[in-house]
């Protein structure tokens, strides 16, 4: 459990490392898979649920697959008792009658509800809306507790019974000013050194570095999205690929949010890394992201895709992901020569050659 930001960063971003030696056999995964942790609810929020609905912990609930448990055990290891889901909003709608709920369900007035919804977990609902309901009834709204997926940050071939990810921890108060966390970021930093974890590998067949040792690979890889390179680095040098490495990293500011600062700086040093630019958005009046390091060494970037390169986006999809693929599309033609129309069909052929590979979020 190791901190990668320093004191002073806006986010709290941590190394996890799993050790599989006393269960015998390493998880059996590939540098790109993604790890699937099941964590459990925070006995906090737990005991707080149980005081908003005014239910008793040792109520039976009957779950699907589980039978019959205590409504307290329900609400700490299987059921989803963080997010404000529709469902919800709608039982508390249909018990309270509230116009504002009713007027925010509607299906025209998704953005207003998104709104609403931000910064508030279920537990804050209630306490707006009161309901008095059965703890059978609960257990029926609320949504089953399921993994949470990483992207692994380690390669199996630095040590196969050790796996790491690169997790952002969720904390943040409610509009209330009440402290609020997220489920599985928070079960993991604040778990003792060497308690036991439930994990397992998902694959992730279609993101994997090259097999060939002499195709050149560009990552972008801000944040958190910097995670499956570590590992894929750790591979290439571990397998001897002497291929050209070539890495866009970026977060808000350099002095606290330079994850894996030291290991990026050896893999240059040592030959593994020939390239990493680096865009930190707040270091500068005007915000600076990896996207426009993109397009400020579009001439280069266009050479190492001509000549093969493997082009990796990992990270947020709702906004990252889309502008690194419309820079790429912008460098096709500024540097390619080409309209927009031939552009957009190169990266389309770079993605159907699967060189153009995608992580997002």
């Amino acid at each position: 459990n190791r901190l990668l930001s320093l004191p002073g960063a806006g986010k709290e971003v941590r190394r996890f490392t799993f050790d599989t030696r006393e269960h015998g056999t390493p998880l059996g995964y590939e540098s790109g898979d993604a790890l699937g942790v099941q964590p459990v609810n925070c006995p906090d929020l737990v005991a707080e649920w149980l005081a908003v609905t005014g239910l008793d912990a040792d109520s039976a609930v009957d779950l699907p697959h589980r039978g019959s448990v205590p409504f307290g055990e329900a609400l700490h290891r299987h059921l989803d008792i963080t997010r404000a889901t529709p469902a919800l909003l709608a039982f508390v709608t249909e018990r309270t009658g509230d116009r504002e709920l009713k007027r925010l369900l509607r299906p025209d007035n998704k953005d207003g509800l998104a709104r609403w919804v931000w910064g508030r977990q279920a537990v804050d609902v209630l306490a707006e809306h009161p309901v008095r309901a059965g703890a059978q009834e609960w257990a029926g709204v609320l949504g089953r507790l399921g993994p949470r997926l990483y992207s692994i940050s380690s390669s199996p071939l630095t040590d196969p019974h050790l796996v790491s990810l690169t997790v952002s921890v969720v904390r943040y108060e409610n509009r209330r000013g009440r402290p609020r966390k997220g489920v599985c970021s928070p079960f993991l930093a604040d778990a003792e050194s060497g308690a036991p974890v439930p994990v397992h590998v998902r694959r992730a067949p279609h993101f994997r570095p090259p097999a060939d040792p002499s195709t050149p690979m560009v990552m972008v890889g801000p944040g958190t999205g910097v995670a499956p390179f570590v590992g894929f680095l750790d591979e290439r040098r571990a397998l001897g690929h002497r291929a050209p490495n070539w890495l866009f990293f970026g977060e808000q500011h350099r002095a606290t949010d330079f994850y894996y600062e030291e290991e990026l700086t050896a893999l240059l040093a040592d030959g593994t890394l020939d390239r990493l630019d680096t865009a930190f958005s707040r270091d500068q009046r005007a915000k600076v992201y990896v996207q426009d390091r993109m397009r400020e060494h579009g001439p280069q970037l266009w050479s190492w895709l001509r000549s093969g390169a493997h082009f990796y986006v990992c990270g947020d999809a709702a906004r990252m992901a889309k502008d690194v693929d419309r820079a790429l599309r912008d460098i096709a033609v500024t540097h390619g020569g080409m309209d927009e129309a031939a552009a957009g069909a190169y990266v389309k052929q770079l993605a159907a050659d699967r060189r153009y590979v995608r992580d997002v979020y």
